[in-house]
C-alpha cells in the first residue's frame, strides 16, 4: 500500500522500496528520517510552485543524498556529496535508467550543499536541494503550512536533538578528510567541532602558487 503523508505519495515501485531498505539497513534513525522529510519537503515545494517532477528521481535523490556520511560508501578523499552521489549512481545503474535521469540524480546529491546553484537546474537538482534547505536551515519553513509541517514531522520526527545531531554527522563524516571541506559549507563544521582545523585561504592559495605574477 502507498503511504501518503501530507498530501505526498511516497514512491513505491520495485526501484524505491529497494532504496529504502538499503537506505535504512545504512543510516542510522536521525539521517534516515532526515532524508525521508527531505523528500516529502522538495514534493511539496513542488506542489506549491507548480513545478514537474519525477517523484522516483527526486525520492533517490533525497533518500542518498547523505549516503556519504555512512562508513559503508564514504571514501578517504572524496567530499561526502560525491561518495553519496556516486553510491546513487551505482545503484541506479541497474534498474535501465536514461543517463540523463542517473545524471540528475548524481547532480542532485554532490550540488546539494552547494546553494545558489542546484535551484537554476532541473527539478531533481532543485527539489533535493530545497528540501534539504528546509530540514537543515529551516528556508522557506514559513511557506509551508502547520498542518503540513506537523504531518511530515509525525512520521519522521526531528529527535536526537537534530539541530546538533545533524552536524555532528556532518563532523564525523567530514573530520577525517578536512581538504574536502575547502570552499564548501563543512568548513563552518569542522572549524566548529575540530579545535585542530586549519581552514584553507583560497586568496593565500592564489597568491602562494608557482605563478611568477
Amino acid at each position: 500500500m502507498t503511504t501518503t503523508i501530507a498530501g505526498i505519495a511516497i514512491p513505491d515501485s520495485t526501484m524505491a522500496r529497494a532504496a529504502t531498505e538499503l537506505v535504512r539497513d545504512t543510516e542510522d534513525d536521525l539521517l534516515y528520517n532526515h532524508s525521508r522529510r527531505v523528500f516529502l519537503w522538495g514534493a511539496l515545494t513542488a506542489a506549491r510552485r507548480g513545478i514537474g517532477y519525477d517523484p522516483e528521481l527526486l525520492y533517490i535523490g533525497a533518500m542518498f543524498h547523505d549516503m556519504g556520511l555512512t562508513q559503508a560508501h564514504a571514501s578517504k578523499d572524496l567530499r561526502f556529496e560525491v561518495d553519496g552521489a556516486n553510491a546513487a549512481r551505482d545503484f541506479l545503474t541497474g534498474y535501465g535508467l536514461p543517463e540523463r535521469d542517473i545524471d540528475d540524480v548524481w547532480a542532485s546529491i554532490a550540488l546539494h550543499t552547494t546553494p545558489g546553484i542546484p535551484e537554476h537546474m532541473r527539478p531533481t537538482v532543485a527539489l533535493v536541494t530545497a528540501g534539504v534547505e528546509m530540514d537543515v536551515l529551516g528556508i522557506a519553513y514559513h511557506d509551508f503550512t502547520a498542518d503540513q509541517r506537523d504531518h511530515v514531522c509525525a512520521h519522521h520526527p526531528r529527535e536526537h536533538d537534530f539541530k546538533h545531531g545533524i552536524i555532528d554527522h556532518f563532523a564525523q563524516g567530514t573530520i577525517g578528510k578536512p581538504l574536502t571541506t575547502f570552499g564548501n559549507v563543512k568548513a563552518d563544521v569542522l572549524a566548529l567541532k575540530d579545535p585542530s582545523y586549519q581552514r584553507l585561504n583560497f586568496c593565500s592559495i592564489i597568491l602562494g602558487s608557482a605563478w611568477p605574477d
